[in-house]
């Protein structure tokens, strides 16, 4: 009815058939009568007028000349006119074709009607089930989109976790590898003083030994923390970059969420929505379900992949870091215990020298004295020695006969002989007993020289090195921790 109601409108100079006038319904033959009403009550008069002459079938044309007045042709009397002019047969049978063609066009406009509004029933119901069907799949995308959503940002926030959690390790092992330049330079200042050490305790001993094992090891150390410290480098680049597709993805996904929730609630009501001519023409897609899912999955399944080798490259700097720290602090411990035995064996040195050097001093004491007793001896001796030669000299003054070799006189010559070979041993003794004297006076200064070694070795290894080796970084301090 409301296409009927507002019809398009037709040109001015239309006009309806003849048929179609209340003036030309006649009764005549009432088996041809209509079955709808005359009066047309539904026809709107807007777009239909009254003739203003009733249409002639005289084949002489409008413009013809010989009007009257009133615009009506002239009355011929020829006789020869008459032959131009209609039957009534022909009248009947032109009004029969306008009913029945009337008829025929009311029917099928009819029939038109009823299906138009048919059809318009069904492509109505058929545009409400697509646009459900649409709004349904819709839902459903956003649905989809929804769900690779939440796993991208739990595997972003997974991610995000992971690369922070590297980033600490890598921080601890890198303030662990500064840690270890202390007990370096500690181990190579201690190898360092005990060149200072002088004469016979200039020795490759077993503290020099475990000083150069300890530099090995820190060394070694330091090596495999530069070697872990590049790994994660890398692996944190990595991490980032997969991290940036991650939200590169997250940010896709986020964009397209809003656009199929808005078209989602978008409705026929809806404020903003137009006619965009030929948008069904373009298909600017570059992917299918599939290819669509696949995509996020790789992008997630790259990431847990990337996460499980930061996680296993952390686990493995922790061991590390603790693996180095004890081995570090063993050896530093093996060195410390070297450098206990040493100085005790260094200072047991140095006692016994210093109880030596104290009876060396005693008898080189008590050899001054003798000394000095053996030379007061042959002063002593010579006295006597002068009394007996006097008195041989005296008795070859004698005279003649009295010249006797008498028991007087051989006592006298026994007497110096005697006081000669006292003389005689009493030097020899006293070389002896400078010489030992000498030797004694060697030995002293033998000790005294080696008492200043020992000195100089236990100041260098028990007040220089191990008073530096009592500044050595705590475990803490070695696996990181500040």
């Amino acid at each position: 009815m409301a296409a009927y109601a507002h019809p398009s409108p037709a040109p001015s100079s239309f006009l309806p058939a003849i048929s179609t006038m209340a003036s030309s319904y006649k009764n005549r033959h009432p088996r041809y009568s209509l079955t709808h009403s005359l009066s047309l009550p539904w026809r709107p008069s807007t777009y239909y007028k009254v003739a203003s002459y009733s249409p002639s079938l005289s084949p002489i044309s409008r413009g013809a000349e010989g009007l009257t007045e009133n615009g009506m042709l002239p009355f011929v009397s020829n006789r020869t006119a008459l032959f131009t002019r209609y039957t009534p047969d022909d009248w009947y049978r032109s009004n029969l074709v306008n009913f029945k063609e009337s008829e025929s066009s009311r029917h099928n406009a009819e029939r038109l009607r009823v299906d138009t509004s048919r059809m318009l029933q069904d492509k109505e119901h058929q545009v409400r089930i697509t646009q459900s069907d649409t709004t349904k799949n819709i839902g459903e995308r956003v649905n989809d989109i929804g769900f690779w959503k939440s796993e991208l940002i739990h595997e972003l926030d997974e991610m995000i976790g992971e690369t922070n959690a590297l980033t600490d390790v890598k921080k601890r092992m890198e303030r662990a590898l500064i840690e270890t330049e202390a007990p370096l330079q500690v181990a190579q200042e201690c190898l360092y003083h005990r060149e200072k050490r002088m004469g016979i305790d200039l020795v490759h001993d077993d503290v020099e030994k475990q000083l150069l094992t300890e530099v090995d090891v820190i060394k070694s150390c330091q090596e495999r923390m530069r070697l872990y410290l590049d790994k994660a480098i890398a692996q944190l680049a990595a991490n980032r970059a997969t991290q940036h597709e991650l939200e590169k993805d997250l940010s896709d996904k986020q964009t397209a969420f809003r656009i199929d929730d808005k078209c989602h609630h978008l409705r026929n009501t809806s404020d903003g929505i137009s006619f965009y001519r030929g948008v069904e023409r373009f298909d600017t897609t570059i992917s299918v379900p599939e290819s669509w899912a696949k995509f996020t999955d790789d992008n997630i399944l790259s990431s847990q992949s990337e996460r499980a080798a930061s996680a296993k490259l952390r686990n493995d700097i922790e061991n590390l870091l603790v693996v180095t720290a004890n081995e570090m602090w063993n050896q530093f411990n093996t060195v410390n215990i070297a450098f206990t035995n040493r100085i005790s064996e260094t200072g047991e040195a140095k006692n016994k020298i210093h109880m030596h050097l104290a009876k060396i001093l005693q008898e080189i004491f008590q050899s001054e004295m003798a000394i000095e007793g053996i030379r007061k001896a042959i002063r002593e001796k010579g006295a006597p020695l002068k009394v007996a030669q006097t008195r041989l000299d005296e008795r070859t003054r004698r005279p003649n006969v009295e010249l006797c070799r008498d028991t007087a006189q051989l006592r006298l010559v026994n007497e110096v002989n005697e006081i000669d070979d006292t003389i005689q041993s009493l030097q020899q003794r006293l070389r002896d007993a400078e010489d030992t004297f000498e030797a004694m006076a060697h030995s002293k200064s033998t000790l005294e020289h080696d008492l200043a070694v020992k000195s100089n070795s236990l100041f260098i290894d028990q007040e220089k090195c191990m008073g530096m080796r009592k500044s050595y970084p705590s475990t803490l301090r070695l696996v990181g921790y500040s």
